[in-house]
């Protein structure tokens, strides 16, 4: 009977969330016709970049909500179940953001997609790449020599810890310690930390995996 109550709440209380969910994309539909009329103006990018910082500023449930509605109209395979903290700021419209996502506080992130139940802690930066200038020809100065933006992978399960920097792919179930600048792609399973991170040891040490990636979960 208890089993049964409980079970009941758990339901209405997945009803409630998923109808304020609904009721935050029919308010976010006028603002997504803005961005797309600022967007024929100064381009995509830019007029993204605008919502987006703007968005940013609003504290609270209501921000989380007004942030998930808007990037689930404005972004490729984008979910609205997932949580973006106050003051952080995506800088391309071509990122992907999938189910059960936290982002905390004070990010940036650029072009990229966030696979499922992935953690992003405060201050990270999510770069598009590590070859957005170049810088081969010391004659011209380097804000005129262009470059190229990559979408980065972030796969799902993973953990980003407090003003990690990442810059190349991470497999799935990836950890980064607090601090690390991540340069090269990781393996699924790693525990990546310093500057530029190394590997620490896999989550998938040990022969029982679940177990493994349990206790090295909580020991970070």
């Amino acid at each position: 009977m208890a089993q049964l109550k409980v079970g009941s709440i758990m339901n209405f209380r997945g009803l409630l969330k998923r109808s304020i969910k609904n009721a935050f994309l029919l308010l976010a539909m006028p603002v997504y016709a803005c961005y797309w009329l600022l967007a024929i103006i100064s381009g995509s990018d830019s007029a993204f970049q605008t919502f987006s910082q703007t968005l940013s500023l609003i504290p609270g449930k209501v921000g989380i909500y007004s942030r998930a509605a808007f990037y689930r109209l404005a972004c490729p395979n984008t979910s609205d179940d997932i949580s973006i903290g106050f003051l952080t700021v995506f800088s391309h419209r071509d990122t992907s953001i999938h189910r059960g996502v936290y982002i905390g506080p004070q990010c940036n992130i650029g072009k990229c997609t966030i696979g499922t139940n992935t953690l992003i802690g405060s201050g990270v930066h999510i770069l598009s790449g590590s070859r957005q200038h170049e810088f081969s020809n010391i004659k011209i100065p380097i804000q005129d020599q262009g470059g190229r933006y990559k979408k980065i992978e972030i796969g799902e399960n993973c953990w980003l810890g407090n003003q990690a920097l990442v810059m190349e792919e991470l497999k799935p179930h990836t950890i980064v310690a607090a601090g690390s600048v991540v340069t090269k792609p990781s393996n699924s399973g790693d525990i990546l930390a310093g500057n530029p991170a190394r590997l620490v040891k896999s989550r998938f040490a040990s022969t029982d995996g679940v177990s493994a990636m349990k206790s090295d979960t909580g020991a970070l």
